[in-house]
């Protein structure tokens, strides 16, 4: 691959991250209304970072979690 090809990969790269973490916090601010919605969101967090949950079973868990708290 040339340096071209790879700069533009990198650009690319760069761009959509920064475009999913935007998203991310549009999201969180319409998701996340009251103290109930905000553990959940910390919550979840935790179990991808600390236990690397596939993101299936985090919306499973966060359902469940979300009828229990109604």
């Amino acid at each position: 691959m040339t340096n071209c090809c790879k700069a533009s990969s990198k650009g690319a790269t760069a761009a959509a991250a920064g475009a999913i973490g935007g998203a991310t916090i549009v999201l969180t601010k319409s998701a996340v209304v009251d103290y109930r919605t905000a553990i959940i969101a910390v919550v979840a967090l935790g179990l991808l970072w600390q236990f690397k949950l596939k993101e299936p079973y985090i919306v499973l868990l966060a359902a469940i979690a979300g009828i229990a708290l109604h």
